[in-house]
C-alpha cells in the first residue's frame, strides 16, 4: 500500500489486480489508467500498491503481443 505514488509510476489494483500507470490523484483517490492506455479508473489509496518490475514486463509483453495481433492500435 502506497498513498502517495507518483504521477507516472506503475501501480496494481489490488481489488482485481489490474495494473495501471498513476495519471493524478483526485480527492481521496488514485487515478490509474491501463498500460497502453484506455479508459482510467479511481481507486482508493488503501486498495494500491507500486507495481513490480516483473508485472510491468507482464503488462508491456501482453500489450505487445495483442497489438501484434491488431486487438489494440
Amino acid at each position: 500500500m502506497n498513498p502517495h505514488l507518483p504521477v507516472g509510476s506503475y501501480a496494481v489494483d489490488t481489488r482485481d489486480g489490474r495494473l495501471g500507470r498513476v495519471m493524478g490523484h483526485e480527492g481521496p483517490y488514485v487515478q490509474l489508467r491501463p498500460y497502453g492506455g484506455g479508459r482510467e479508473w479511481d481507486c482508493s489509496p488503501e486498495a494500491v500498491r507500486t507495481a513490480t518490475q516483473a508485472e510491468r514486463l507482464r503488462a508491456a509483453t501482453a500489450y505487445a503481443n495483442a497489438r501484434s495481433r491488431g486487438e489494440v492500435f
